[in-house]
C-alpha cells in the first residue's frame, strides 16, 4: 500500500536546500518515491514553535521502499552534506496510507 508524508521544513538556506533536493531525487525515484505538493509559506497563521516555510508531500510505493531510501548510503551521505545544513526544524505533519 502507497504511504505518503506531509512534511514541514524551517530553511535556514534554500540554495543548499535545492542542491539537496536535485542530489536525492535520483536516488527517490529508484526507491519507487517522488514528491507531491510542494509549497513555500510567506505567512503563517498560527505560528508553533518553529517557522515553517516549506511544506510538502512526499510518497512511496510501500513501507518497505520508504524505508530503503531513507536509510540508503548514500542519502545519508546526501543528507548529511546539504540536509543537515540547510534545515533547522523538521516536522511530519502528517502520515497516511493511499489506496
Amino acid at each position: 500500500m502507497r504511504i505518503e508524508l506531509l512534511i514541514g521544513l524551517e530553511l535556514n538556506d534554500a540554495e543548499l536546500y535545492a542542491e539537496y533536493r536535485r542530489q536525492m531525487t535520483p536516488l527517490l525515484l529508484q526507491h519507487q518515491g517522488d514528491f507531491g505538493y510542494d509549497f513555500v509559506v510567506q505567512h503563517t497563521l498560527k505560528p508553533s514553535n518553529s517557522a515553517i516555510n516549506r511544506v510538502f508531500t512526499i510518497h512511496f510505493a510501500s513501507e518497505h521502499w520508504m524505508e530503503s531510501f531513507f536509510n540508503h548510503p548514500e542519502y545519508l551521505q546526501i543528507k548529511a552534506r546539504c540536509f543537515e545544513k540547510s534545515v533547522t526544524n523538521t516536522h511530519i505533519l502528517a502520515r497516511y496510507q493511499i489506496t
